[in-house]
């Protein structure tokens, strides 16, 4: 019941950004609210995250073994991608909706409320990598050759967040500790961090217009994606033997739900946009009880 609560509190300011969005559509700019997160808010969860537990191997490892996970994940959509679809286009959805997830704006806040403060180092490093698959892999496959190696990088590293992630790590291992007075500001901005995120999850949900339904992929993608990959996660992460607490961390940031940077970049390179809005909506909806049945399991 606990687990259940956690997970409604979560998506009540989902639904929040949702009805907020249906309120007052053209006056609600989702956009604005993700450039008020992205340059000025942000920055406050990282730096806070990051002084939440000294860095260590254990820290660093999270990341690392999720990223290798991810790698071995693409390497098998690929492959089943071939199999299941014959158009380019589908190929490239099936392959970048699998593994590119909601870690920001759904596993951050997610992983707080369900393993504590203490999970915020993890997933905010995990979400930095998942900025990477994003826009390395994901530009990669939605363009399949429009957007170069060279300017996703850029992208990248236009971002304050790879900035204030690097300021962090400096501090975390110099042993630096933030004044009291600066403690309370910033745990204020990371929570504020967390809560207008999910707004802005749900505000995209009811901005977008699910039309066009392809149920070979809805299916296709919920099989994988929430059925594969974490049957095969646990049996890897097992024979790692991790410690239980980053086994759930890692195990929770690769099943959530579509990231909405999907329909995105789907939308910028003309890779089916309504489509991909479909599987974003469909996969954060069905999310909502296979967290809490998954985490039973788990």
């Amino acid at each position: 019941m606990q687990t259940l609560l956690s997970i409604l509190t979560i998506y009540i300011f989902i639904l929040i950004g949702f009805l907020a969005k249906h309120s007052f559509k053209k006056n609600l700019d989702e956009k604005t609210l993700v450039l008020l997160s992205i340059y000025f808010l942000q920055p406050f969860l990282i730096l806070w995250g990051f002084s939440s537990q000294k860095l260590s191997l254990e820290v660093v490892q999270a990341p690392f073994i999720f990223f290798l996970l991810v790698m071995l994940f693409l390497i098998i959509s690929i492959f089943l991608s071939k199999l299941l679809f014959k158009d380019k286009k589908d190929s490239s959805i099936f392959i970048v909706s699998s593994i590119v997830g909601n870690t920001g704006n759904l596993g951050i806040p997610l992983g707080m409320l369900l393993f504590g403060e203490r999970s915020i180092i993890y997933t905010t490093f995990i979400n930095i990598v998942n900025i990477f698959i994003v826009y390395i892999i994901g530009v990669y496959f939605y363009s399949r050759g429009n957007f170069t190696i060279k300017e996703s990088l850029q992208n990248i590293l236009k971002l304050p967040a790879i900035w204030f992630t690097g300021l962090a790590i400096v501090l975390n291992l110099s042993n630096f500790h933030y004044p009291l007075q600066l403690e309370l500001p910033l745990k204020m901005g990371a929570y504020a961090t967390m809560v207008v995120q999910l707004v802005i999850f749900g505000a995209y949900l009811r901005g977008v217009n699910p039309k066009g339904n392809d149920w070979k992929m809805f299916w296709s993608i919920s099989l994988y994606k929430f059925v594969m990959i974490p049957l095969l996660s646990i049996m890897i992460l097992r024979v790692l033997n991790l410690d239980e607490f980053m086994y759930k961390i890692i195990i929770l940031e690769l099943i959530v739900p579509i990231a909405v940077m999907n329909v995105n970049l789907a939308s910028l390179y003309e890779c089916r946009p309504q489509k991909v809005a479909f599987l974003t909506f469909a996969t954060s909806v069905i999310f909502i009880f296979y967290l809490f049945l998954f985490l039973r399991i788990v």
